[in-house]
């Protein structure tokens, strides 16, 4: 079952190393016989060959998958490891795709999460930024979820601060002052007032009890903490 991700997620992703084969070799990349997915046989227009171009480090690409020995010391023949080394990514877009899109490999991806790295701020300006991850596909990554911003809290959810004023919960970094007036974050405690409608007493003493202590800067200094980058808001 796919679990349900969302942006503003850090996550943990690893992936056992597992033997393979080395195909090609360039100065930017060497390819691999992808020792995981399948060819779509009902793919008519894209035909995948079975194999995967990985990033030497002059390519300067961020790829989550790795070789042992590392890409520059392989050459065409070589057997060597693939997989994925423990790596902090925090989730900047989430996608479904319905029904699932026609790659040339199976299993077909029903959803992407755009990932960024630990470090990396997202800058609508740069191209080729994020990595895309089918959270479900046919390699055996372990995805940890680390921390969720406002995890108490579900996109839509509308509260009311500790000054009374009322917000709408869009994502980790998006608030919507109801009052129309000017932007910003509400302060703790929060009580809940709407989830879909009237929330449910448990609902609503789940999202007191979590924000009793605290404060959104200390939820944003976690998550800091953990992504290395700053938040991004569509108020920015």
């Amino acid at each position: 079952m796919s679990y349900d991700y969302r942006s503003g997620d850090v996550l943990m992703l690893e992936c056992p190393f597992t033997e393979t084969t080395v195909t090609e070799v360039s100065r930017y990349y060497v390819s691999v016989r992808w020792p995981w997915l399948e060819v779509d046989p009902q793919a008519t227009n894209i035909r995948w060959n079975g194999q995967r171009a990985l990033p030497t480090p002059e390519a300067h690409e961020w790829e989550i998958f790795r070789t042992e020995p590392a890409e520059a010391a392989l050459k065409p023949g070589d057997t060597c490891l693939v997989g994925v080394p423990p790596t902090v990514v925090h989730v900047q877009a989430v996608y479904h795709f319905d029904p699932p899109q026609v790659t040339g490999m199976l299993p077909r991806p029903a959803s992407y999460l755009d990932l960024l790295r630990q470090g990396d701020t997202y800058d609508p300006e740069l191209e080729d930024q994020t990595y895309a991850l089918d959270p479900v596909g046919g390699e055996p990554i372990r995805i940890e979820l680390l921390f969720r911003p406002y995890a108490f809290l579900e996109p839509g959810d509308e509260v009311a601060d500790r000054n009374g004023r009322a917000w709408r919960f869009d994502a980790a970094w998006d608030w919507y002052p109801l009052d129309g007036e000017q932007p910003g974050t509400p302060v703790w405690p929060l009580a809940l007032f709407s989830r879909n409608g009237e929330p449910t007493l448990e609902e609503a003493a789940a999202v007191a009890g979590a924000t009793a202590v605290g404060s959104h800067a200390e939820e944003l200094e976690r998550w800091s903490g953990l992504t290395l980058a700053r938040p991004v808001t569509h108020q920015q």
